[in-house]
Formats: C-alpha cells, sequence, structure tokens
C-alpha cells in the first residue's frame, strides 16, 4: 500500500441549499420500490442481512460456493456456510454471483447533456450551480444502480457537495473521491503548481488530476515539463495526496513516473518500454479503450462544435481504437504492472461501466477473474481503500452486487445486475 493515506474531507460551504434540492428530487431513498422481499434496506431484528447465490467472487481471485455473505452494522461479518445464519433478512439469488461493487477509478460526474439543447454541458450553457449538482446527482445514481459503488471523479467543484451529501447518506449514491479541477499547462511554473495544489488540498481534494499531455483528439503530445510534473506530484505527496496524470504518449508518462505520480491514465500511445517503467515504478495504468470512444461515436453530433470536438479530433480517435486496444494487450504482458479499472465515463456513459470490463475481455483477451480483480481490490489498492473496500471478506464495508448467471463464464453477466449494496443498504433488488 501507498503510505499515503486518504485526504481528510470537507463540506463545501452555501452546499446545503442544493443538497435539498436534490433530495426533494431523490426523496434520498433506496431502490426499496424493486425489493419483493418488502425489507428494502431495512434489517431484520438481530441487525442481520443475509445474500446468499450460487458463488461468490471476493474480488481477490477467489470463488466460492455453498456460502453466504453475512452482513451487519454496514460490514460484513462473515462469509459463511450456506444456510448458517438465522434471524436475519435473506436475500435468496439462485443462478446469481456475488461480487463486491465495482470501483471506476475514472468518471466525470458531472458531465452532462443539457435538457434544453441536447448537447453537451459548455460554457454558453444556462445551467445554475444547482442544476449541475443535479445532474451530477443523476448520473451517480445511474453508476450506482449498475453496480458500481465507489468512482473517482476527476472531477468539478460540483463533485464536493454531492459527494459529502452522499457520504452523510443523504443522497444515494457510489463512494466518492474527487480531484476539483486539474493541474493544467495554463496553471504556471512550477511554484505556480505547488500553490494550486496547496489550494485544492485545503479545499478538500481527495486527489490531485494533472494533465500531463494534450487530448488524443489533437495528438496527445506532453503539455508538461518534468519540472512542472516534479512540482505537481511532490507537492501532491506533502499534503499525502495521490497524483493521476493524464498521459497518452510515452515522454509525459515517463515524466510522470520519474516525478513519482501514482497512476497513469489513458495512455493511449505508450511503448512497451514505458510500460515496463510503470511496472518498475509502480504506477498503477488505467487505460481507457472502449466506453469513452464508443460513447463519443454514438453521441457524435451531441459533441461536435464544442471545443477540440471537430471532425479532426473525431478522426483522430477513430485512428486511435486500435492503438489503444494493441497498448492494452501488451500491458497485460508487462509483468507486475497493476492494471485498474477506469472508463472516463463522460455525457452519455454513466451506468453502462461494465462495457469497459466487457470488452477488456472479449476484444482485449484480458481473463473475466483478473479483469473482475482490476475493478475490484487492484483498484481500491490504487485509491488506497484498499484495507476497506474492493474485497467480500470479514470486516470490509459490505459493498455487494449481485449479477445474473457467471461473469466468469461470460463477462457479459455484469450488465444484468439484480442486486446492489453499499454499506450495508440495499438500493437496488430485483428478483431473478
Amino acid at each position: 500500500m501507498n503510505p499515503y493515506g486518504l485526504a481528510r474531507r470537507r463540506t463545501t460551504r452555501g452546499a446545503g441549499g442544493c443538497v435539498a434540492i436534490i433530495c426533494a428530487v431523490t426523496a434520498c431513498a433506496p431502490d426499496a420500490g424493486e425489493d419483493a422481499s418488502g425489507s428494502g434496506a431495512g434489517e431484520a431484528a438481530d441487525g442481520a442481512i443475509v445474500i446468499r447465490a450460487d458463488r461468490i467472487l471476493d474480488g481477490r481471485g477467489e470463488v466460492f460456493t455453498g456460502r453466504e455473505v453475512v452482513v451487519r452494522g454496514g460490514r460484513i461479518e462473515a462469509i459463511a456456510e450456506a444456510g448458517s445464519t438465522r434471524g436475519a433478512v435473506v436475500y435468496d439469488l439462485p443462478g446469481a454471483t456475488l461480487l463486491p461493487g465495482l470501483i471506476d477509478t475514472h468518471v466525470h460526474l458531472g458531465w452532462h447533456f443539457d435538457a434544453e439543447t441536447g448537447r453537451l454541458h459548455g460554457a454558453e450553457s444556462t445551467d445554475t450551480a444547482e442544476d449541475e449538482i443535479l445532474y451530477a446527482a443523476e448520473n451517480a445514481w445511474n453508476m450506482l444502480v449498475s453496480g458500481v459503488t465507489t468512482v473517482q471523479s476527476v472531477g468539478g467543484p460540483e463533485d464536493v457537495p454531492l459527494r459529502d451529501a452522499i457520504a452523510r447518506g443523504s443522497l444515494p449514491g457510489p463512494r466518492v473521491l474527487t480531484s476539483i479541477e486539474p493541474i493544467t499547462a495554463g496553471t504556471g511554473g512550477p511554484d505556480e503548481i505547488r500553490a494550486r495544489v496547496d489550494a485544492l488540498a485545503q479545499a478538500g481534494a481527495d486527489v490531485i488530476k494533472i494533465f500531463g499531455s494534450a487530448s488524443i483528439r489533437v495528438g496527445g503530445a506532453p503539455t508538461l515539463s518534468q519540472e512542472q510534473l516534479d512540482a505537481a506530484c511532490g507537492q501532491a505527496r506533502e499534503h499525502g495526496l495521490r497524483a493521476v496524470v493524464h498521459a497518452h504518449g510515452p515522454e509525459s508518462a515517463q515524466r510522470s513516473a520519474r516525478a513519482g505520480c501514482r497512476q497513469i491514465e489513458h495512455g493511449a500511445l505508450l511503448d512497451r518500454e514505458t510500460l515496463d517503467l510503470l511496472s518498475e515504478r509502480r504506477l498503477f495504468f488505467d487505460p481507457h479503450i472502449h466506453l469513452i470512444f464508443e460513447n463519443y461515436f454514438a453521441n457524435q453530433e451531441r459533441y461536435l462544435g464544442i471545443g477540440n470536438y471537430t471532425e479532426e479530433g473525431f478522426r483522430q480517435m477513430r485512428e486511435a481504437v486500435p492503438t489503444a486496444l494493441d497498448v492494452f494487450r501488451e500491458a497485460l504482458q508487462v509483468e507486475g504492472l497493476e492494471i485498474v479499472f477506469g472508463t472516463d465515463a463522460v455525457a452519455g456513459a454513466h451506468g453502462r461501466n461494465w462495457a469497459e470490463l466487457a470488452y477488456r475481455v472479449r476484444e482485449g483477451g484480458q481473463d473475466p477473474m483478473a479483469a473482475i480483480v482490476s475493478a475490484t481490490s487492484v483498484a481500491a489498492e490504487a485509491i488506497e481503500l484498499g484495507e476497506s473496500v474492493g474485497t467480500l471478506a470479514a470486516g470490509f464495508e459490505a459493498d455487494v452486487i449481485a449479477v445474473a448467471g457467471n461473469p466468469l463464464a461470460d463477462i457479459g453477466a455484469l450488465e444484468h445486475v439484480v442486486l446492489v449494496m453499499r454499506g450495508g443498504v440495499v438500493y437496488r433488488h430485483r428478483p431473478m
């Protein structure tokens, strides 16, 4: 584990009004209407909840049969022999598989299509701050009920009140970590970058997001010098924060590795030498090889003409698809390289996060168990929550999902979520 702990969280002043609006819309309630047992998120008299299914994947590579997950007080109490727990609320799911809630280490909670225009939210949008938080809350809900129980949003200011409301239990949603805003070339030189990291830490950021390269739509060239990256990642460490770097090409990723950053995002143009360096320096690699492209192409008209979403930009993205897939396949061959699950979910993609894992298995050649582990225990380690989430074992937070079928035999089973529990609260239960 990295020695730097999760940053302390603070509630942004003035967010209460926004949170109240969200609560009025969502009723701040679990998905109890889908719970045929009538138990909703409640517990039996002794406080125990039991979940039974055909098999349990613990998130670390083990498979259990003939067992049940026992939950009490929001945590997993035991993985017990099936039928051995008495006096509990029981969710019996024959034909299903239990696994830890998925952890997506790269989403954009606030990205949305405006209701009036149907196009990507941008500078010309007329949304209020309250509107933006409502959109983010909708995205959070869509990901939660699809089986994603923790997200790292990289990020926008609207993440902060939403994160804190979810943490208080005022709103349903996945556990949220946020960078609030990124470090970019426009932030300035090393001194300005250090000052900006200080400000983000003071504002309650959980992670520092750094743009070390340009977008793939304009070629992905490096945008920060070694000195700037040293400053950004070094100052993040001073605050006990991780630094994740948007880096498409070898030079930007290598500079990030030398700077002691924590995780490389995208990496669509990386070569074997760079992948080996990431492994040697113990960085996590978070490739995005499918959902981001598929979503952009499906919604091209809703993005086109905004910023660098040009015809040329879309052409460059289409050219990058096979390259990114080849990089992922090469990364699978690098000994010791920790590949984590991230999707870069933007407007249009929230709630379809599972499709990235399915593509990694079906097209990328990743072993199904390895793909699931990358989205559970490995992702938890990457965000420094490996001792509390990402694993089904006694003492861990009760983030448990059930899918119809066996994802080890057909990774597409991840699409068919029949139960979602986060922190011991059931938000979705759809009997099979």
